[in-house]
Parts: structure tokens; C-alpha cells; sequence
């Protein structure tokens, strides 16, 4: 009995230890508020009228600048030789003189190589005899048909023999000549594959052959240039072989057809190489002048927006705050690019000098008029400290230096790459006087 007693009071001191406590809000009149309710609620109010009326947009912003633009573009190349053969035996045979050195100047014209030709110029021997003979019965018979002694046919038939022995001796001395090997044009000579003693089989190669007073260089560029390469623009060629001076081309020709594969033009530049500097088949670096240097309005690429067809930028536009002080808004410009270089693109007309486009923040604003907060790009901080600090001290490049003095481009095919700049400071390599031999090419 005293166990049950003890349960029961346990469970009472249970139950009255766990009850929920009495609403203070519930026993207030209606229309008054619990102590601290009043409070909570109008700093729940006030947080809701903030997340409603919102704050200025963040972006990152520059200045429209302008610079000269170069109106080069740089492409890489290899060099050939104007003309240049392999010449090869066109029948089979034994060598029997070799008329040149290794990498010697020869003439057009000028015996390389000699070919026994005994046999040959036996048989030139006979068709020789033979068309002596053939003329004098010609001759003959027109004497014997005057007199009457013969008919007309067998004059004839004499002219028609002196004919075939005529031909038979072109025949003999155009085989002879085919055991000669003759310097098609002036060059200088390969290394030879051949000595003196050889057999050489019909098709055999004897020797390279390179007329290199004149050097091509044939390099590729975007078949957007192809309105603006045109024949007679002058290229600086920069090879690694001779990397302290620079080499002067004339665009010889421009490809009609566009390489389907690489969508690019194929273009080829002719360099005075009188003075034998340069070699068929070097690697080469080629900057080309389209145009004559200009200034020009950039900006960076990414405040560039491209949407449905239509090409614009934000520009800001200096508004006045709620508080009175100077703020920026934002506005929709289109705008017409051209020219690009490394990470900067030109523009023609929609925007001035020294206005100010959005680079980064674009996606957050929705329509005109949306107010702005211009923050600072990364970097510029460190490029602030660094350049307060010592004046012998280089600041890092930053969102805002290239705004206000923009970095040269640094792309292979931008308005002056690295390989432009350099080319641009070395001198002009040595030329001899006198008409040069891509004057004569183009004229020919």
C-alpha cells in the first residue's frame, strides 16, 4: 500500500513539473501586445522594408581609353628558294664527267654533269653521212629534171629522203644531248649524289638545284585580313638563325583560293637575298603592315555584350544619391566594334573618351537607370600600395591600370604581339645595291 501511494506521488510531482506555462499574451486584452512583442515586430518590419527597396548593384567598371593602334598582324612562315630543282639523269647511263663542286655558283646553261655518250654521237655520225648523201641525190635530180633525163617523181622522192635524213639527224643529236645534264638557271648547287664512274639509272636524282638571290616566304593569315592584304605591303621577317636584324618583304601574292581546311589565306613575300643570308626551308616569324598606324577608342573585351544580334555596352552615368551625394546609374549604348588585340577590342562609334563601361557585373542589372556601386577590380588595392610605396618599386597590373594605360597585347595575331615589338626594334638587315631580284619577279 505504501508503494502504491509512493507511485502515485511521483507521477502527480511528474506532471506538475512538465505543464506548459499560462500565455501572458493570451491573458492581455485584445489590441494590446505581450511585453516585447511590440519590439519584435517592427524590427521584423524594418528588415522586410530593406530586402524590398534593395541596394545598389556592384560592378566593376573602367574608363574608355585611346591608344594607337598598330595595324600589323604577325604570323609565322618558312622560307623557299625562288626557283629550285632536282635534276635527275632523263636516261640511263654512265657518268663520265661531273662539271661542278659542292655548293658551287654555276650559269644557266653550264654543263653538271656528262653521260658516255659514245654510242650516241656514232650514231649522230651516221645520220650526218646519211643526210650528206640525201642532199646530193637531191640536188642531182633537180639538174637531171631540167634536162629531161627524169620524171618530176623522182625528184620527189629525193626531197622526201633529204627530209627523213634531216630528221634522223635532229633524232641522233637530240638523244646525244639528253646524256648532257645543263644548269637550268643560275643557282647554287646541293651535294651531289653521284661520282664519276656511276651508272644512273632513268630518273636517278644527280643534284639540287636553288636560285636564291630572291628567298620566298610563304605564311598563312585569317581569311578575315583577306580584304585587307593586297600585293606590294611590306612585311619584317625575323628569323632564328639571325636574330639580331630584320629582313624586308614585299607581298608578292595572295592565294585566290582560301585553304578549306584552316579557313586561312595563303600569302607569299618575296626578301632580297643577294648576300646569300638566308637558306630555303628556315623557320620564320613575319609581321605584315596593313595599314598606317591610328589612334583608336578601347575597351576591354568583357564589357562587350553580345545578345540577339545586338552588340552594346553599359555605360555609366553619373546620378545623384539618396543622400545627396554623386552616384552612377547605368545605360544600355550600343556600339560598333572593329579591330581587336589581346583581351581589347576597338570601338568606332557609340562611345567617348573617358566614359566609363561596366566589365563585370552585367548579369545583375535588368533595365536603365539601375543604381551602381563601382568597386575597385582585384589587384588594385596591391597596385595602389605598391605605387605609394617606392617609386623604384614596379606595381602589378590591375583592373585599373589597363583602364587608364592599357598593356600591350600579347596574342600572335593581335595589332602588335611580342614578336612585332621585337621585330620593330632591331635593324633593317644589309641590302646591295642595285635593282632587286623581287622587282624583277613581280615585273615578270
Amino acid at each position: 500500500m505504501i508503494a502504491v501511494v509512493a507511485l502515485a506521488a511521483a507521477v502527480g510531482a511528474a506532471w506538475w513539473l512538465q505543464r506548459p506555462a499560462p500565455s501572458k499574451a493570451a491573458d492581455a486584452p485584445s489590441g494590446q501586445s505581450a511585453p516585447g512583442s511590440g519590439a519584435a515586430a517592427p524590427a521584423r518590419g524594418a528588415s522586410g522594408a530593406g530586402g524590398a527597396g534593395g541596394g545598389a548593384v556592384t560592378v566593376e567598371a573602367v574608363p574608355v581609353h585611346s591608344r594607337l593602334l598598330v595595324e600589323d598582324v604577325e604570323a609565322v612562315g618558312s622560307l623557299r628558294s625562288r626557283q629550285g630543282v632536282m635534276l635527275r639523269a632523263e636516261v640511263g647511263g654512265r657518268v663520265a664527267e661531273i662539271g661542278f663542286r659542292d655548293g658551287q655558283r654555276v650559269r644557266k646553261g653550264q654543263l653538271l654533269v656528262q653521260l658516255d655518250d659514245r654510242l650516241q654521237r656514232a650514231q649522230l655520225q651516221q645520220a650526218l653521212a646519211e643526210l650528206s648523201i640525201a642532199g646530193a641525190n637531191h640536188r642531182r635530180n633537180v639538174e637531171l629534171v631540167g634536162r629531161g633525163f627524169i620524171s618530176q617523181r623522182g625528184v620527189d622522192e629525193s626531197a622526201a629522203a633529204l627530209e627523213v635524213a634531216k630528221a634522223k639527224t635532229e633524232l641522233a643529236r637530240a638523244t646525244a644531248a639528253r646524256l648532257r645534264v645543263l644548269a637550268p638557271f643560275d643557282g647554287v648547287t646541293g651535294l651531289r649524289n653521284i661520282s664519276v664512274g656511276d651508272y644512273l639509272k632513268e630518273g636517278a636524282d644527280i643534284v639540287n638545284l636553288e636560285d636564291m638571290n630572291a628567298v620566298y616566304v610563304d605564311y598563312r593569315l585569317p581569311e578575315r585580313l583577306q580584304t585587307q592584304v593586297r600585293r606590294g605591303q611590306v612585311a619584317r621577317v625575323q628569323v632564328e638563325a639571325l636574330p639580331d636584324r630584320v629582313f624586308a618583304a614585299s607581298v608578292l601574292a595572295v592565294d585566290p583560293l582560301i585553304d578549306a581546311n584552316g579557313r586561312s589565306l595563303n600569302v607569299r613575300g618575296c626578301i632580297d637575298n643577294r648576300l646569300l643570308q638566308l637558306r630555303p626551308g628556315m623557320f620564320a616569324r613575319v609581321v605584315t603592315q596593313l595599314g598606317d598606324d591610328r589612334q583608336a577608342l578601347m575597351i576591354p573585351e568583357e564589357a562587350v555584350v553580345s545578345q540577339g544580334g545586338r552588340v552594346s555596352v553599359i555605360r555609366l552615368v553619373k546620378a545623384e544619391g539618396q543622400d545627396g551625394k554623386p552616384a552612377w546609374s547605368t545605360q544600355r549604348v550600343d556600339v560598333t566594334t572593329g579591330r581587336r588585340s589581346a583581351g581589347q577590342v576597338e570601338i568606332m562609334h557609340g562611345l567617348a573618351e573617358g566614359e566609363r563601361v561596366v566589365t563585370a557585373g552585367q548579369q545583375r542589372i535588368q533595365r536603365d537607370g539601375t543604381p551602381v556601386r563601382v568597386a575597385a577590380p582585384p589587384g588594385a588595392e596591391g597596385a595602389a600600395v605598391a605605387a605609394s610605396g617606392s617609386a623604384a618599386a614596379r606595381p602589378k597590373a590591375s583592373g585599373t591600370e589597363v583602364a587608364d594605360a592599357p598593356r600591350e597585347p600579347t596574342s600572335a595575331a593581335s595589332v602588335t604581339g611580342r614578336g612585332a615589338k621585337r621585330a620593330a626594334g632591331l635593324p633593317w638587315a644589309e641590302v646591295p645595291p642595285g635593282p632587286s631580284p623581287c622587282t624583277a619577279v613581280a615585273v615578270r
